[in-house]
C-alpha cells in the first residue's frame, strides 16, 4: 500500500504531524521533492522539532526513511539535522539516500540570495535555500547526482562544465567572485564520504517493499498552490508538491498509489509572496497569528510571520481536486475556540465584479476579494477532548461545513500540536 500525504493549500498545513502519526503503522516514509526550504514541525516525547530534509518517520525505529531522487539534497543541512536529533536523545534513524538524488551545490543558496536581491520588489519571496538555482541546474542537465560523488574524474568533468555558466552569471550579473573548481571538487568529495553509508538504490528498495505488501508513506513538502504548473505561478516553489509527482520523486509506480491524504488547516496561512485572497490584516490577523499552532504562525524554516486569514473554501476545494484527495485531514481546529463567529470564504469577487467559486489563474486571482459566510463559534477550549463526539455541536457543524466545501471526507481532526491530539471522525 502506498499513501501520499500532501498539502491542500500554500504549505504549512501540519503535514509533518500527520506523517509522524501515520508512520506508526507504516514501514517506509519517503520525502519525494523539495529541499531544506520548508520545515515540518513535530512535537513528541523527545520535544519539538522542525524537520527540513529528514522524512517525518525518523522518530519511529521500525521505519525506513528514504530521501528520494526528487529531493534537493543539501548534505551539510542533512548532517546538521541528524546531529541535532542525536544531541536531543533521539535514536539514530534508519535512513537511505537515493544514489540518483541530486546534490544542492554549495553556491546554490548564495545564487538564490543574489537573485532575490537583484529582483528587489519583484522578488518571489524565496527562502534563499538555493531551490530555484538547484532545479534550474538539474533540468539544464548540469547538476550533480549523489552517485557521481564517488567518481572523482567524472565529478571534476561535470563541475567544470557546470561552472562555465555559473561563474559567468556570478561575475557578470551579480558581480561576485567565481567558484574555484578545485575547491568545489574537494568540497563535494568530502560531502560524499560523509553520507556514503546511507546511499543506495532506493528505487529497487521501494519496488521490493511494494511487492512484499509493505506500507509506504510519501511525504510532500509545501502544498498545491505552490506547484509550478497548477499553483500561483510565478509565486511557487521549483518542484511539484502534488501526489502525482510523488510517484516520480520517490520512485514508485502510479498504479501502487492507493490513498491521497490532503491536509488543510481550519483557517488559512501562507509564507512567501503572491496573491492570498483571505489575507487578514490588522489586529484580527495579529490575534489569529499569535494563537495559531503551538507557538504562533511563523515559518518553520525562515521564522517569518505567516500571512493568516479565514478558511478559503475556493482555494482548498481546488487544492483537494488537483491532488486527487481520497480524504482530508483538518488541523488546528483548536485555534478558533476564541471566536464568537467564524467567517469562511465561500467565493471570490473578481476585479470586474463577477462572483466565482472556481480557483482562477494568477492574473485574475490578484484582483479577487473574498466573499464570506459566517458560522457560529463554540467559544471553548477543545484541547483534551477524548473523542470527536465530545466536541461542541457548533465545532462539529464547522467541520461538516469544511468537509462539504472541500469535496472530500474528513476522517481525522487535529485539536492540538501534539501527536496524540488527533481525533478520528467516522
Amino acid at each position: 500500500m502506498v499513501q501520499a500525504i500532501v498539502g491542500a493549500n500554500w504549505g504549512d498545513e501540519g503535514k509533518g504531524k500527520v506523517t509522524d502519526l501515520l508512520a506508526e503503522r507504516s514501514d517506509v516514509v519517503v520525502r519525494f521533492q523539495g529541499g531544506a526550504n520548508a520545515g515540518h514541525t513535530i512535537i513528541n516525547e523527545y520535544g519539538k522539532f522542525s524537520l527540513h530534509l529528514l522524512p517525518s518517520g525518523v522518530f519511529h525505529q521500525r521505519v525506513t526513511n528514504i530521501i528520494g531522487p526528487g529531493v534537493a539534497l543539501n548534505i551539510d543541512a542533512l548532517l546538521r539535522e541528524l546531529k541535532a536529533l542525536a544531541e536531543r536523545g533521539v535514536p539514530a534513524p534508519k535512513l537511505m539516500i537515493s544514489d540518483r538524488c541530486q546534490v544542492m551545490l554549495p553556491w546554490h543558496p548564495e545564487m538564490d540570495k543574489y537573485e532575490e536581491e537583484r529582483l528587489g520588489k519583484q522578488s518571489f519571496g524565496s527562502t534563499k535555500s538555493g531551490i530555484a538555482p538547484f532545479y534550474a541546474d538539474k533540468f539544464a542537465k548540469v547538476g550533480i547526482q549523489v552517485c557521481q560523488l564517488y567518481d572523482e574524474p567524472l565529478l571534476r568533468e561535470r563541475l567544470a562544465i557546470a561552472l562555465v555558466k555559473t561563474n559567468c552569471i556570478l561575475e557578470h550579473l551579480y558581480h561576485k567572485a567565481p567558484i574555484d573548481l578545485e575547491w568545489a571538487v574537494e568540497t563535494l568529495l568530502r560531502q560524499g564520504e560523509q553520507i556514503r553509508d546511507m546511499v543506495g538504490d532506493t528505487t529497487r528498495f521501494l519496488a521490493e517493499a511494494e511487492r512484499e505488501g509493505k506500507t509506504i508513506l510519501l511525504e510532500g513538502q509545501l502544498g498545491t498552490l505552490r506547484d509550478p504548473d497548477h499553483g500561483i505561478y510565478p509565486y511557487t516553489t521549483s518542484s511539484s508538491p502534488l501526489a502525482g509527482f510523488g510517484c516520480v520523486g520517490a520512485g514508485v509506480p502510479p498504479r501502487a498509489l492507493t490513498d491521497v491524504i490532503c491536509v488543510t488547516k481550519a483557517y488559512s496561512s501562507a509564507v512567501g509572496a503572491g496573491p492570498f485572497v483571505c489575507r487578514l490584516p490588522g489586529p484580527e490577523g495579529d490575534e489569529l497569528r499569535r494563537r495559531g499552532g503551538d507557538a504562533g504562525e511563523y515559518g518553520a524554516t525562515t521564522g517569518r510571520p505567516r500571512d493568516v486569514g479565514w478558511f478559503d473554501a475556493v482555494a482548498t476545494r481546488y487544492g483537494v481536486m488537483v491532488q486527487g484527495a481520497t480524504e482530508v485531514v483538518l488541523t488546528n481546529l483548536d485555534v478558533l475556540g476564541y471566536l464568537d463567529e467564524i467567517p469562511v470564504c465561500v467565493a471570490y469577487e473578481t476585479a470586474d465584479g463577477q462572483r466565482i467559486t472556481d480557483f482562477p489563474a494568477t492574473p485574475v486571482l490578484m484582483g479577487c476579494k473574498p466573499v464570506y459566510e459566517t458560522l457560529p463559534g463554540w467559544k471553548t477550549d477543545i484541547r483534551g477532548a477524548a473523542s470527536y463526539a465530545d466536541l461542541p455541536e457548533n465545532c462539529r457543524r464547522y467541520v461538516d461545513f469544511i468537509e462539504k466545501a472541500a469535496g472530500a471526507p474528513i476522517h481525522l481532526v487535529s485539536i492540538g500540536p501534539k501527536r496524540e491530539e488527533i481525533l478520528r471522525r467516522d
